[in-house]
C-alpha cells in the first residue's frame, strides 16, 4: 500500500508534503480550458454538504430542503452535515467524505454548500482532484467556500460558482440570478445592481475607481480567504484575468494589509480588471477604533486599487449582502467601470 494511502486508510491527517506529487501534477491545469458542469433542471438531486462550518440547528437545518423545492431540486443531505464529531465542527475526514461522496454519486447532479464559516482550506491537500475532473457537477457556495473555488478551478479544471449557501436570504434579485447561472445555458450579460427604491440613498451604491473597460477570464472570492492561500499550490492566478474580491466585518487597516500583500505579490497589476464587492461591516469597531488608522474604507480602495493599471469599480452585490449575483468563475467577462456593470460573455454550464 502506498503510503499516502496507508495514512488516508489509518485516518489520519495527511499532510501537504505528502500529497506533493499529486498537487504538482496538477498544478498544469491552471492553464487549461476549464470544462463546464451540465446544466441543473427541475427534479435534479443535489448534494448538500458543510466542508467548514457544519449546521447542527435543527431549526435551520428545516429550512434546506424546502429552498431546494422551491428550485424544483431534491436534497440528499451530506452524512456529516447534522452529525458528526463536534458540536459545529467536523473532523477533516468526515467533511471530505462528505465531498467526495457528493462527486462520486451518479444520482447527484449539482453539489450546494449549506454555510461558509471556517475550515474548507483544510481539505485542499486531501481533495481527489481527479475525481472532480471525471464527475463536474455544479458546486455553489461563497465567503469560506472560496478556498475550494480556487482550488478545484486550477486542480480540477472545473467552472464553479461564487453564490448563495443554502441557508441565504434569497432575496427576489438573488433567485433571478441564482437561477439564470445554473439553470440557464445562455450567458448572462451584464450585471448590475438591483434597482433602486431610493436614488438620491441607494442601498447598493456603485462607485468607479479607475475608468475603463477590460476583458478576461473571471476569477476571485473572499479577500482574506484569496489572501491565506498565497503561497500554496492553490494561490489564486490573476493575470490578464477579470478580479473580483469581497469581505465583511474587516476593519479598514486589515484590508489595507490584505491588498497590499496581493499587491506586493503582483496580483493586482497583473488583473486586467478588478471590482471590489460590498463589504459590510467594514468600519473601525464601537468602542474599539482602529487609533493607529485613519483611513475610511474607501480611501483604502482609492488609495491601493486607484493605482493598479487597469479599470476599477466597487459596490457590486455578491459575497456577503441579501442580494447576491451568483458568479461562475473561469468563464470569460468583459468589466465597464465607467458603467460600473460586470458582463459574462459565456455561460458556466453546458
Amino acid at each position: 500500500m502506498k503510503r499516502r494511502n496507508f495514512l488516508r486508510a489509518a485516518g489520519a491527517v495527511v499532510p501537504a508534503w505528502a500529497l506533493a506529487p499529486r498537487v504538482l501534477a496538477h498544478a498544469q491545469t491552471a492553464a487549461l480550458k476549464l470544462s463546464k458542469p451540465r446544466a441543473l433542471r427541475a427534479g435534479d438531486t443535489v448534494g448538500v454538504i458543510a466542508p467548514g462550518t457544519a449546521v447542527p440547528d435543527p431549526d435551520r437545518l428545516a429550512l434546506v430542503e424546502p429552498t431546494l423545492k422551491y428550485f424544483g431540486l431534491r436534497l440528499k443531505l451530506g452524512r456529516y452535515v447534522s452529525q458528526g464529531s463536534g458540536y459545529v465542527s467536523r473532523s477533516i475526514n468526515e467533511r471530505l467524505d462528505d465531498l467526495h461522496a457528493m462527486f462520486r454519486d451518479p444520482e447527484v447532479q449539482g453539489v450546494f454548500c449549506i454555510r461558509g464559516g471556517y475550515g474548507s482550506m483544510q481539505l485542499l491537500d486531501r481533495i481527489d482532484y481527479d475525481l472532480i475532473r471525471r464527475h463536474p457537477k455544479v458546486f455553489v457556495g461563497y465567503s469560506d467556500i472560496t478556498a475550494l473555488h480556487l482550488a478545484i478551478n486550477r486542480h480540477a479544471a472545473l467552472v464553479t460558482f461564487h453564490g448563495p449557501i443554502v441557508l441565504s436570504s434569497f432575496t427576489d434579485y438573488t433567485q433571478q440570478n441564482f437561477r439564470q447561472a445554473l439553470f440557464d445555458t445562455k450567458p448572462a450579460g451584464k450585471l448590475t445592481n438591483p434597482p433602486e427604491h431610493n436614488a438620491l440613498r441607494p442601498t447598493h451604491p456603485l462607485r468607479t475607481i479607475r475608468p475603463g473597460t477590460a476583458q478576461g477570464a473571471l476569477v476571485g472570492g473572499n479577500l482574506s480567504l484569496v489572501t491565506a492561500l498565497m503561497g500554496t499550490p492553490y494561490e489564486i492566478e490573476t493575470r490578464g484575468r477579470i478580479l473580483f474580491l469581497e469581505d465583511t466585518g474587516e476593519e479598514p487597516y486589515r484590508i489595507d494589509r490584505m491588498l497590499t500583500q496581493l499587491r506586493l505579490a503582483g496580483k493586482l497589476d497583473a488583473a486586467a480588471g478588478i471590482v471590489f464587492g460590498e463589504c459590510n461591516d467594514c468600519g473601525p469597531r464601537d468602542y474599539q477604533p482602529s487609533f493607529a488608522w485613519d483611513s475610511s474604507f474607501g480611501e483604502v480602495l482609492d488609495k491601493i486599487l486607484g493605482a493598479t493599471r487597469g479599470p476599477v469599480f466597487t459596490g457590486l452585490t455578491f459575497g456577503h449582502t441579501s442580494d447576491q449575483l451568483t458568479l461562475p468563475l473561469g468563464v470569460q467577462a468583459t468589466l465597464n467601470a465607467d458603467e460600473k456593470t460586470l458582463g459574462l460573455t459565456e455561460a458556466g454550464v453546458v
